[in-house]
């Protein structure tokens, strides 16, 4: 039985050309990239990633080069949930969320990722399997961006594939993305599915003001229109807003996700690689079917794809604007709104490590 014989982590900072901005963030120039790289005693690999919004990849690149190795080396790569199991309280007193579950994502993924290429399967099918051929939606980072640019915006991400569209808001004067949201509903007709993500802008009375403001354009969903420290906040704006809630890009655990969901969350939004990886995302997507609920995601389109293709309770997936196109061999495709899991063993991403080799801190 083959054990873990060494864990790399490289980390890289990805320039954003254009910058792109949202309501909390602000202008963001750069993103990072933290991989782990799993190799076994019979010289197997797997590889994860997390990212970050262009600050505090560091830590995570310490706590995954630094702090794990010696906990997990000459361990069985196939015991993922004991490796999860005991990583997570190893470092909870000192890192419950933040980066540490950032690198326990990473690491998380790369352990799947092993698995399935040892087993010679797409990790969609390793892990159940449903269906292939995911509903793909186009996440613009783009508050930045006027009503024409936006509209100019939209007509590319359908040239790519894409049929399905978010928008950002929470600009300072709501007329602004109340008028930005009526053009691309005046371009491209009231069918085309349309999300607004507030990025945690307002408080609780704001975003029932902004969701009522929404409403008539007919949204999905109102993604982070609160931080997710108010979860009962969430109802409120649901029934008073009239607009369902996504969220969880920013959620940490499964027991958050719980409180979310108990708070009037209808769209649990997880992101394999800030949730603890793929051994919780799954959970969260089963907590979530309990409750009868849809499962839309967050960020790392090109690994999420398996994961929503193993799920029955599924929805739209997020291509992210942090993409990773220009350093994987393989990109996604996108075809009338689709995009269909590769049948290659694991998660099927292969980085191109010298044009990373570039952009290494």
């Amino acid at each position: 039985m083959p054990t873990i014989d060494r864990l790399q982590s490289d980390h890289y900072r990805i320039p954003l050309d254009p910058p792109v901005e949202d309501s909390m963030h602000g202008s963001m120039t750069h993103f990072e990239i933290v991989t782990a790289t799993v190799t076994d005693s019979d010289g197997a690999t797997g590889t994860g990633y997390t990212f970050t919004c262009g600050t505090n990849g560091g830590a995570i690149h310490d706590i995954l080069g630094r702090e794990m190795p010696p906990r997990v080396t000459g361990r069985d790569p196939d015991l993922i949930e004991a490796l999860w199991h005991d990583l997570w309280w190893q470092f909870h007193y000192g890192g419950r969320g933040g980066p540490t579950v950032l690198a326990l994502s990473a690491f998380d993924m790369a352990l799947w990722d092993l698995k399935a290429r040892r087993a010679g399967l797409p990790l969609y099918r390793l892990l159940g399997g449903h269906d292939p051929k995911v509903p793909v939606y186009a996440g613009g980072i783009d508050l930045h961006l006027s009503p024409s640019e936006l509209v100019d915006q939209t007509h590319a991400n359908f040239a790519k594939g894409h049929r399905h569209i978010k928008m950002k808001v929470g600009r300072d004067r709501l007329s602004e993305d109340v008028a930005r949201m009526a053009t691309l509903r005046e371009t491209f007709g009231a069918d085309m599915p349309l999300m607004a993500d507030a990025n945690m802008k307002y408080t609780v009375d704001g975003a029932i003001r902004a969701a009522r403001a929404f409403a008539e354009h007919d949204l999905v969903w109102f993604e982070e229109p609160i931080p997710p420290e108010i979860p009962d906040g969430h109802a409120r704006i649901g029934t008073e807003g009239g607009i369902p809630i996504a969220s969880g890009e920013n959620l940490r655990s499964l027991w958050e996700f719980r409180t979310a969901i108990q708070g009037g969350v209808t769209f649990p939004e997880p992101d394999v690689t800030n949730c603890g990886g793929i051994t919780p995302f799954l959970k969260i997507a089963h907590l979530a079917e309990a409750f009868a609920l849809p499962l839309t995601s967050h960020g790392a389109h090109d690994v999420t794809v398996h994961l929503m293709a193993a799920i029955p309770n599924r929805t739209y997936m997020e291509a992210h604007g942090f993409g990773l196109d220009r350093y994987i061999e393989t990109p996604m495709t996108i075809a009338e709104g689709y995009v269909t899991a590769p049948d290659r063993p694991g998660h099927g991403i292969t980085f191109d490590r010298d044009r990373l080799e570039e952009v290494r801190q």
